[in-house]
This record gives structure tokens, sequence and C-alpha cells, in this order.
């Protein structure tokens, strides 16, 4: 993975854990609302329907009783017992007179009917009207709802008041339980942090309690002490293979470094041991770098570049055959020193040499 895509994911991990946050957040906000709608309207609903039977039942029982005492003293115009109601009689011969009069009365059938209108000062209002016709008088009952209707506007508007409130309260809800949700989480989070920085791992489900976030750190420390034993193994394993591996090449080197000292070799087998002795430290580098990349560790060092080069330079002349091609390098031993093992250094420096060698066919 590229060190871009490390920085891309590192960005992102705060987004991920503010978006969780803000989808809590979120549910709690659309729960209040949703709820403190839904009860405005069954609120305001119950009211309306409960109200309009009310003022229904009242409007006819009181057209009945109207039309009662009308009947019993058709001389004498009956008083209502309500207050906020008119009350008038049309005999037959006002039939066709109401027509012009009240075109809006002459159409309705019996029944409660609710009519608006606008005063000669141009102030709206509303009535509820009563109708009961019959062949010998049509009674009409009017009730004034302005008053209620202005009632209706004053307690739609503390209804709608009242779920913006709710809906506010729901919110800070949320971030609230957001905080105390998001909490463990966080906590959680920060101690894997703090334990994959040391040697050892801390137990993690020690400081949680026995809920879900509690499963999830026992199964973080679950996962941690198998992961422990893995690389355990696999130290021991490197270990074992770097003693199996070294003992040969040590066995060879000390024979190849006690055939040198024999005064009686000629230069031939001198330089076939040279080579042999070169080829050893080659696989004494290797097996050296690759333990360390398979500990996945940065090695330390003060490794000589020049000095290293020339040693490489010198190892591949036997390789360019008869190409011609010149192996040359450009300043003294001391002038470039690495923070760096030299077996590491060595195995880079040998593979671009040797590619070098091997795919170059002229300068």
């Amino acid at each position: 993975m590229s060190q871009a895509e490390k920085a891309r994911i590192s960005r992102k991990k705060p987004t991920y854990r503010r978006r969780l946050r803000s989808r809590i957040v979120l549910s709690f906000l659309l729960l209040g609302f949703g709820l403190t709608t839904l009860f405005a309207f069954a609120t305001q609903w119950t009211r309306s329907r409960v109200e309009n039977a009310l003022v229904e039942d009242l409007m006819n029982k009181n057209i009945d009783e109207f039309a009662r005492r009308y009947y019993a003293d058709p001389n004498r115009t009956p008083d209502l017992p309500v207050q906020q109601m008119y009350a008038r009689v049309v005999g037959p011969d006002k039939f066709e007179a109401l027509r012009f009069e009240q075109p809006d009365w002459y159409r309705l059938q019996d029944g409660i009917h609710r009519l608006r209108g606008v005063e000669t000062d141009g102030t709206p209002f509303v009535y509820k009207l009563a109708v009961r016709k019959t062949p010998q008088n049509w009674f009409f009952l009017a009730y004034d709802m302005t008053r209620a209707s202005r009632g209706d506007a004053q307690f739609n508007r503390a209804i709608f008041g009242s779920v913006v409130v709710f809906t506010l309260f729901s919110l800070l809800v949320g971030w609230w339980a957001a905080a105390r949700v998001m909490s463990p989480v966080t906590e959680l989070a920060q101690r894997l942090r703090r334990s994959g920085r040391s040697a050892e791992s801390e137990a993690l489900a020690a400081h949680f309690a026995e809920d879900e976030v509690g499963e999830l750190a026992k199964a973080l420390d679950d996962y941690a002490e198998r992961l422990t034993d893995v690389v355990k193994r696999d130290r021991e394993f490197n270990a074992d293979v770097s003693h199996e591996l070294r003992t040969p090449l040590a066995v060879i080197r000390g024979a190849v470094e006690l055939l040198l000292t024999k005064p009686e070799l000629d230069e031939k087998t001198r330089a076939r041991l040279r080579r042999i002795q070169r080829a050893e430290q080659q696989c004494t580098d290797l097996i050296s770098a690759l333990l360390l990349l398979s500990r996945n560790e940065r090695g330390h060092g003060s490794a000589d570049v020049g000095k290293l080069a020339s040693q490489l330079l010198e190892a591949h002349r036997g390789q360019l055959g008869g190409k011609t091609l010149e192996l040359r390098l450009d300043g003294e031993p001391g002038q470039l020193v690495v923070d760096g093992p030299d077996a590491a250094v060595t195995v880079a420096l040998g593979n671009l040499i040797g590619n070098a060698v091997k795919y170059t066919q002229q300068c």
C-alpha cells in the first residue's frame, strides 16, 4: 500500500466517526420531529372533530327548540337560550324573496353548513348555519364561529410552536445520547491505539461493561492474543532459519579462509576460492536482508555506500564477459554513509549493479 493511500485512509477515519455520531443525532431528531408532528396532527384533528360534534349537536337542539317555540306561539319571536346565535323564520310567502336576499341560504338543504363571508369593513367572518325546511316554514339558525376560528388559529400556532420546541429538544437529547453512546467506543479506540504502540498488548475487556462494546473488547483481546502468538512463532521460525542457514555458510567461510592461507596454491585456484568467498558473503548478506524484511523492522547501522559499491563492482567484473562495458566508481569511500545495515544496502546495490551488467550491452 502506497503512502498516499495510507494518508487518504487516515484522513477518512475521523469522517466515519463523525458520520456515526451524526446518524445517531439525526435519528433522534427525525424521531422527535415525527412523533411531535403526529401528536400535533392527532390533537388538532381530535379537537376539531370534538368541537364540531359539540357545536352541531348544540345547534340541532337549539333549532329544534326554536321551531317548537315558534309553533307554540307564532305571533311571538322565540328567545334563544344560547348567545352568539341568530335565528330566523321564513314563511311561504317569502321563500322566493329569500332567493334574492340570501341566495346561499336559499340553496342549502337541511343540516349544518359552514359559511364564510366578509363584513362591510373588510373583516372576514365565519359562521355555521343550521337549516330546517318544512312546507310551512324555513328555519335558520346561525352560530358565529369567528371567535372560535381565531382561537383555532392561536391553537394551531401553539401546536406548531410545540413541534419546533420538542424537535429542538430531541436534537439536544440526540446530541447527548450520541456522546454517551460513542464515549465507550472512543475510549476503546484510544486504548487500542495506545496498546498498538507498546510492545505488550493491553487487556481491553477489563475496562468496559458487559455490553456490546465489552464484547467487542473481548474479541479484540482474543485477536491480539492470537496475533501475538503468530508473531512469536514467526520470530522463533526466523531465528531457527537464521541459525540453520548461517551455520553451513560459516563452515564454507572458515574452509575458504583456511585454504587461502596455504602458500602452495596457484593463482587460478586462489581466484576460484575468492569467488566462493564472495558468493558466501553475498548469501550471508541476502539472508540478513531477508530476515530483516520478514520481521518488518527498520535496521540501523552505518553503511559506507562507496565501500560497498566498490566491492560489488569488483565482484561483478567477472560477469562482463565480452561486453564493452566499464565498471567505474565516481567518488571515494567514506563520502556517503547511510543509516542502515551493511547487508540490506549490499543487497539493494547488488541488485542494481547486477541488472545493469546483465541487461546493458554496450556503453
